[in-house]
């Protein structure tokens, strides 16, 4: 079966849904696994290190992608699920730090935690539906229109943020993702 496009008219082969949820699911699952494995083997003190001007660290950033990433986008807007714009709202700064008494582990089986959640949320979801809600009061004129595309926005969101964890580690203590160097002949 093929179907055409509106942008170019040409006709490409269509397929299930299920198909490209499972692909965009499961390069979404490698850029999760790059988020901790490049973070693995750090102490406390390097995961807590600012690692730039602006003051974020490794477990600042890991915090940001539990809170703004995976709860937001998925129980938030994908589920609907009450006061997380509401959460989003209280202060997103606070969100890229790691609150006082919260260790390592903890944020990272808070991460854990909400892509569990979010996991759950898209077994139970169609690409094509539109969200159950939108925070208008955050972005008043701007809207993605349905799971395939918030499910695009995390993937790019978190590969980039996987990206900055990849240059901070390598800053750290000289460890890439792949391992080595890739510019070596």
């Amino acid at each position: 079966m093929t179907v055409t496009t509106e942008q170019t008219g040409r006709s490409v082969p269509s397929r299930p849904a299920s198909v490209e949820l499972d692909a965009l699911k499961a390069a979404l699952d490698h850029q999760r696994e790059h988020v901790a494995g490049i973070l693995e083997g750090l102490t406390e003190e390097e995961l807590r290190r600012p690692m730039l001007p602006s003051g974020w660290s490794c477990l600042a950033l890991v915090r940001h992608l539990t809170l703004d990433v995976e709860q937001f986008w998925f129980a938030g807007v994908i589920a609907g699920e009450p006061d997380v714009a509401g959460q989003l709202l209280a202060g997103t700064e606070a969100h890229w730090c790691v609150p006082d008494g919260m260790n390592a582990a903890e944020v990272f089986a808070d991460y854990r935690t909400a892509i569990a959640r979010a996991d759950s949320v898209l077994a139970d979801a169609d690409l094509d539906q539109e969200p159950a809600a939108w925070p208008v009061e955050i972005w008043p004129s701007w809207r993605l229109p349905d799971v395939r595309r918030i499910l695009i926005h995390v993937l790019t969101e978190v590969a980039c943020h996987s990206g900055h964890l990849d240059a901070a580690r390598e800053l750290i203590d000289g460890t890439t993702w792949l391992g080595g160097n890739p510019y070596a002949g």
